[in-house]
């Protein structure tokens, strides 16, 4: 096999943000939010934001564990100004957990979806999305669980456009993701695809201090038309 088989398609998270807000420019003229699944989509869509001189925010999603096994997602609660919940009917139907346990998980997580958004956003308040157009940023998607929570939760909150946009991701998760937003956009679908890692020469993770420092560079972006300062600066 050979040596340059799996080189990576991208430097790191910043260079494919920078690679990605190109085939989203299309929609700067509808003033886009953007927002990002933390951490590793962060600095993937800090660049997209300054790009389009548009908002950069958060979509912060918890899973809802079953009892006793946490893994299995009964549903999940999503973020902002009004945060939404996501609920598998079906698999509560078959598991039927205790009364109340479904209610009292879910005001557990929103509590926890609180303090992640204040540990990363201060006192800002979770942003809007009633009748814009919301582009939603990761560095990648495997499994896709956390990006479809975010969707439906994204789309009972009213939501006007929905486009989901991410570097790389496998060919066949994306084609059930096109069923439920307006448009995906991807630079690539490798196969095999692996792991989202495997594509990134530096997958370092992103810390909460990077999270911060972005989000909080990202203050002036949309304020000044025509004068932000160029994609990929920093």
């Amino acid at each position: 096999m050979s040596l340059y088989a799996h080189q990576p398609l991208f430097e790191n998270r910043r260079q494919a943000g920078r690679a990605l807000a190109p085939a989203v420019a299309h929609l700067a003229q509808q003033q886009p939010l953007v927002l990002a699944l933390p951490r590793g989509g962060v600095p993937v869509a800090y660049e997209i934001a300054q790009a389009l001189n548009v908002t950069l925010d958060l979509v912060l999603v918890r899973k809802i564990g079953a009892p006793g096994n946490e893994e299995l997602a009964l549903g999940a609660v999503v973020d902002g100004a009004e945060p939404q919940l996501v609920a598998n009917s079906e698999l509560i139907r078959l598991l039927a957990p205790p009364a109340q346990w479904f209610e009292e998980e879910t005001r557990r997580q929103l509590v926890e979806l609180e303090r992640r958004r204040q540990h990363y956003c201060g006192e800002r308040p979770a942003p809007k999305v009633t009748h814009r157009c919301v582009i939603l940023v990761d560095d990648g998607i495997a499994t896709g669980a956390s990006m479809r929570a975010a969707i439906k939760g994204l789309a009972k909150a009213g939501a006007a456009r929905l486009v989901v946009a991410v570097p790389v991701a496998p060919r066949d998760t994306l084609e059930e993701l096109r069923r439920e937003v307006d448009e995906v956009i991807c630079l690539a679908t490798p196969e095999p695809f692996v792991g989202v890692g495997r594509h990134y020469a530096d997958f370092a993770q992103t810390t909460d201090e990077e999270v911060v420092s972005l989000l909080d560079r990202s203050l002036s972006f949309g304020q000044v038309p025509n004068q932000a300062t160029g994609a990929g600066g920093g």
